[in-house]
């Protein structure tokens, strides 16, 4: 077989038509593809029976074993190397993507358009097509985008944007979304525990009046869980009205006990004259203080962190304008119109759509900033007489204190109450006695107690520590977006808005709506009142946790029992003599009880009656 043969044994095989082209020096003529004869140009046969690419080279290679087994009676081994090296360039043609000329497909787009699940694939061009309708993805080129398409693209941009937005901001809101759920808890379980505490007291030292104390407890400590967790109440008169309730309850079982109790029009004048009289001396004065300096810091240490995920809410969730629409639009998918689908922004492109689309958040940054700072500020100060820890689980102490003072003081007590509301009236009945189940609730709260590994103050330090990792979260959050998520890495070939080029040519602006100005990509025009409004709620909390809408207290001696030191209007009202504040009884230094300790020490270990 001779060169001729193996023409035709080539053509056989692949479906080919060749024609010799001689080639320079001796031997045979090398075979060149000149198209099909059974098809197209694209060398596809459609013809009954066609075989595929793969089954005609492997039909080729079967002929030319063949045919060198022969013995190399027809062929000779320079001629098989030729056919060889023919079927070498044969197959890497056909091997090839279609010929340059071939028309272009917007297949890739199409695919990307239905993975992205942006809308029905009818409609969607086959071919690139004239744009003369599109009004942001504009090009020179033909396009494969339509005016459809493009408003499902700019949705699609604003969506994406916000996935990484939220994405950025979900390990920060965890965070303090986590802490203020765990120490809204931790507050409500040591309130818990102080109301726990001082009916306790009554039912071990004043068990025939526990169950008339213990219901004024409990209505003490609503009021107290209703203030921390953001009621518009009074400190001051919570406290004031709990020691008015509890004066009654005193006189009939240890100041001026009975058989009987006394009536309740008795009791009313006898809760009327408390504040009068003082029956307790300084003591209803030193807890309103307390209270004060403990409680409202923790109530708005608690509005703070609370407000902080509704900062995050509202910059996750950010409005974008008409022109930062169409920008994000060009940016992440107007490449896709011209086949671009695996195209990047580079860096200086997105960092100056970002800057302009999220200049209203940047200016969140300072106030962020101080936001913090001042929660940190407020956390240090919360230790020591700002302790709600150390108030809550020593409220007990001060009961306690104010009983024992009344029970000293009584035969002169008794003679100013017969002055002010004449001898006791007593009614034929007698109060019940303790009800409290000490066994189930003594076992809940040292539950609580063995499971709280930390005090209260370490919780807080550790939470400001991480938060503090956040600070500058707005100021560099269009850099973040851009640097993990949008933009191209350096050196790689990147789109600029209108085409794919080595680099970004244009200005990059730097952050904030001033900055704006000169962004070549993004107009921005004024400030979106939802960030306007929640920058006016950190700026008002910055000054709540500064204690600027409260009062900066004197560090309390334990040891002071005197008059001094004023209570700001906000926290405990005016201090007048009313409220007692020209007591002066010895106050006694009690211990102070945490929430790690088990045993609580109630001073009194007997009955009083």
């Amino acid at each position: 077989m001779g060169p001729s043969c193996c023409l035709a044994v080539l053509t056989d095989a692949t479906g080919l038509w060749l024609r010799p082209t001689p080639i320079p020096g001796p031997g045979p003529a090398l075979l060149v593809r000149e198209g099909s004869g059974r098809g197209p140009d694209r060398g596809t046969v459609p013809a009954r029976g066609q075989r595929t690419a793969a089954a005609r080279r492997a039909a080729l290679l079967r002929s030319l074993w063949r045919t060198a087994g022969d013995g190399g009676k027809s062929l000779s081994l320079g001629v098989l190397s030729l056919c060889v090296l023919s079927l070498g360039v044969l197959l890497l043609a056909a091997a090839a993507p279609e010929a340059a000329g071939s028309p272009p497909s917007c297949e890739a787009v199409r695919k990307v358009f239905q993975l992205r699940q942006l809308g029905p694939l009818r409609g969607i061009p086959e071919s690139p097509r004239a744009g003369v309708d599109l009004q942001v993805c504009t090009s020179k080129n033909p396009t494969c985008c339509t005016k459809k398409m493009e408003e499902r693209y700019q949705a699609a941009a604003k969506q994406d944007v916000e996935q990484v937005l939220q994405t950025s901001s979900a390990t920060l809101k965890f965070l303090i979304s986590r802490n203020a759920a765990a120490f809204q808890e931790t507050f409500e379980m040591l309130i818990r525990l102080a109301e726990n505490y001082t009916s306790t007291l009554f039912c071990n030292a004043y068990r025939n009046m526990a169950a008339e104390a213990t219901a004024r407890v409990q209505e003490f400590f609503t009021d107290v869980g209703l203030f921390i967790f953001g009621t518009d109440i009074s400190t001051e008169e919570s406290v004031n009205r709990f020691f008015d309730t509890l004066f009654p309850v005193i006189y009939n079982h240890v100041i001026n006990p009975g058989l009987t109790d006394i009536s309740l029009e008795y009791a009313e004048c006898l809760r009327m004259a408390r504040r009068d009289i003082k029956p307790f001396g300084n003591i209803p004065r030193k807890a309103i203080g307390q209270m004060g300096r403990s409680l409202l810091p923790s109530r708005t240490f608690l509005q703070a962190l609370n407000l902080g995920i509704e900062v995050i809410n509202t910059t996750d969730h950010l409005h974008f304008s008409k022109d930062c629409s169409r920008a994000l639009l060009r940016m992440q998918y107007c490449p896709h119109c011209q086949g671009l689908t695996l195209s990047k922004p580079c860096m200086g492109y997105c960092l100056n759509i970002m800057r302009g689309c999220l200049a209203n958040i940047a200016e969140v940054d300072l106030h962020w900033r101080g936001y913090i700072q001042s929660l940190e500020e407020l956390s240090s100060a919360m230790s020591g007489t700002y302790d709600i820890e150390h108030v809550l689980l020593n409220f007990h102490s001060l009961v306690n204190d104010a009983l024992v003072q009344a029970h000293i003081n009584g035969p002169e007590l008794s003679e100013q109450v017969n002055k002010v509301c004449g001898p006791p009236v007593r009614k034929p009945m007698q109060s019940p006695g303790c009800s409290l189940d000490q066994n189930k609730d003594n076992q809940g709260l040292k539950m609580f107690s063995r499971d709280s590994e930390e005090a209260l103050a370490n919780r807080r330090k550790e939470f400001i520590s991480q938060l503090w990792l956040y600070r500058a979260f707005y100021g560099g959050l269009a850099d973040q977006l851009c640097g993990n998520e949008l933009a191209a890495a350096d050196g790689l070939p990147c789109w600029n808005g209108d085409d794919v080029v080595r680099s970004y040519t244009h200005r990059v602006v730097g952050s904030g709506i001033k900055a704006q100005s000169a962004n070549p990509e993004v107009k921005v025009k004024g400030t979106d009142p939802a960030i306007s409004q929640i920058i006016d709620k950190l700026k008002h909390v910055i000054q709540l946790l500064q204690g600027k809408s409260f009062p900066k207290y004197d560090k309390w001696d334990h040891q002071q029992t005197g008059s001094g030191g004023g209570v700001d209007e906000q926290i405990s009202g005016d201090c007048d003599d009313e409220d007692g504040c020209r007591g002066s009884g010895n106050g006694e230094v009690k211990r102070v009880l945490k929430i790690t300790d088990y045993i609580v020490d109630f001073g009194i270990t007997g009955e009083l009656i």
